[in-house]
């Protein structure tokens, strides 16, 4: 497992030129003799979209996005099966994160790596995602296949996220689903149900006891015993 961290600018050392920066994987565990490293940092480097030439380029020579390149490369290095992306595009420019995001997908059909994508912005995850998982206050409260969530959302919180995203479509008009309350103190987090004093379906049960996921169908789970309320088998 490896990960791709979010500021392209604070995750790279800049004492340091790209190919000891990527060849440092290499280099700790052992991967392969100190003599081959430069090549494949070079290898690397193609990979990821940028010429092997850089490699003895500092941090700061680089823009945004050649940064994060960098990254992945980096991330890329001990041949990971899982990589973890914290908000991997969130830094970068929207025609950067696109290009960014579709090497991502490139990379991970072409080495079978599997993703943890951490973001906000939920146009990304729906392009990157096959499984999302939603969370608030830490707690995740819904999670469903990619296109059944965007589809069907059965947390309040889910759907005023989704109703808050722009459609680019200027005569279609969206539901916007208000948000009321004041956003809790993660540090000290409310009882029961930490949504509860923003959510308009909450009830008296919802400030006392701590929702729990259940399964509403097809995998999709949602911690909203109000909206999806748990099945109870019937006696004989």
């Amino acid at each position: 497992m490896q990960i791709i961290f979010q500021d392209p600018y604070a995750s790279l050392n800049p004492r340091m030129t790209v190919e000891k920066i990527v060849g440092e994987p290499l280099l700790v565990h052992n991967v392969v003799p100190a003599s081959e490293i430069p090549d494949r940092v070079g290898v690397l480097l193609e990979k990821v979209g940028l010429h092997r030439d850089l490699a003895d380029r500092y941090p700061h020579e680089f823009s945004g996005g050649q940064r994060q390149r960098i990254g992945i490369a980096r991330a890329l290095a001990l041949s990971p099966k899982l990589i973890v992306a914290d908000e991997a595009v969130s830094a970068l420019d929207v025609s950067v994160q696109a290009q960014v995001v579709n090497l991502l997908q490139g990379l991970k059909r072409e080495l079978e790596l599997a993703y943890i994508f951490i973001a906000h912005d939920l146009s990304v995850v729906r392009h990157m995602s096959d499984r999302v998982a939603v969370m608030y206050l830490g707690k995740i409260v819904e999670v469903a296949a990619n296109q059944e969530l965007f589809r069907n959302p059965r947390h309040p919180y889910t759907r005023a996220l989704i109703s808050a995203a722009p459609v680019p479509n200027p005569k279609r008009k969206s539901e916007r689903e208000i948000l009321t309350g004041e956003i809790p103190n993660p540090i000290d987090p409310p009882s029961g149900c930490s949504f509860h004093g923003r959510c308009k379906h909450a009830v008296e049960s919802c400030r006392r006891d701590v929702p729990q996921l259940v399964d509403v169908g097809d995998g999709h789970l949602a911690a909203c015993p109000v909206l999806n309320p748990p099945l109870v088998a019937a006696s004989a």
